[in-house]
């Protein structure tokens, strides 16, 4: 049992917890403005049994694609063996349901809704039949709505105040720029593997550019937001100097975006961190 919980764990790409909790309890905090039972349990839904729902699915249905790719093996994604898919399935049903249920109860309609959205976008994106992630440019868009849709989804809970608009939209061009960028690193093994994506398609050097523009629009639109949210414009322009030497990677250089696709892991720690200190100064300080 011990192995197995640990295996799972792995599975669930701890590194990128907080990617997808924190953005769900900061929408939370600020639109319904306290601490009560649908918090902690959506903060904690977020944190961990979406993550295993999101990273579960996609290692399973990956698992030929993932064996080719030498990325894979630790924290950028498992590769776990055939026989240990069903345990992987099961714990994501047994962990996740429960906590669904809640949320859909808890919620008004319209943040229901948007929560099945959600979801039904985590699973579309690595599935079979439907797997967005082989539908170049889509694959992109999936990938952005799995992290702010816990946000959108925290908006809903309470009346929809248009001051956050700016942020979602910010928010989802960041999360596009990052699925293309970290696309890049894959092109060989994907082209090897019959896959498509973003990256694929229009190539190393055009999808990193891509990735640099939506940076810069997200860096743009946050810039010119109220004092002292601003300030969230610094983590914008270290997204874009991470990237900035590699907007001209050939494709066969391409599993050189590795390198700073390892740094954005530890980067979003740092924006996290950022934001945290900026929402301290502005409701407490």
């Amino acid at each position: 049992m011990k192995e197995i919980i640990k295996k799972l764990f792995l599975v669930s790409r701890p590194i990128s917890w907080p990617n997808t909790a924190y953005p769900f309890a900061v929408g939370y905090l600020l639109t319904v403005g306290r601490v009560d039972a649908l918090f902690i349990i959506g903060t904690l839904f977020f944190l961990i049994p979406y993550n295993l729902l999101m990273y579960g699915i996609n290692d399973v249905f990956d698992y030929e694609s993932d064996i080719r790719n030498p990325r894979k093996g630790g924290i950028e994604g498992m590769r776990e063996q055939r026989a240990f898919h069903p345990t992987i399935i099961r714990a994501v049903l047994i962990l996740t349901i429960p906590f669904i249920v809640y949320l859909f109860i808890a919620g008004p309609l319209t943040a229901s809704l948007i929560l099945a959205a959600v979801l039904f976008f985590v699973v579309a994106y690595s599935i079979a039949k439907l797997r967005f992630k082989e539908r170049p440019f889509l694959d992109s868009v999936t990938s952005s709505i799995h992290f702010v849709g816990p946000l959108v989804y925290a908006l809903a809970l309470a009346p929809f105040e248009p001051v956050a608009l700016p942020y979602v939209i910010a928010f989802f061009l960041w999360g596009i720029a990052s699925h293309a960028f970290g696309a890049v690193q894959d092109i060989i093994p994907d082209r090897k593997g019959k896959l498509s994506s973003i990256a694929t398609v229009i190539g190393a050097a055009w999808t990193m550019r891509l990735a640099a523009a939506f940076y810069a629009a997200a860096t743009i639109i946050i810039s010119v937001q109220a004092w002292p949210f601003a300030l969230m414009a610094i983590p914008g322009i270290l997204y874009l100097i991470n990237i900035a030497s590699y907007l001209n990677l050939s494709d066969k250089q391409s599993m050189k975006a590795n390198a700073p696709w390892r740094r954005f892991i530890y980067l979003n720690l740092f924006a996290g961190f950022v934001l945290t200190m900026i929402l301290i100064f502005a409701y407490v300080v």
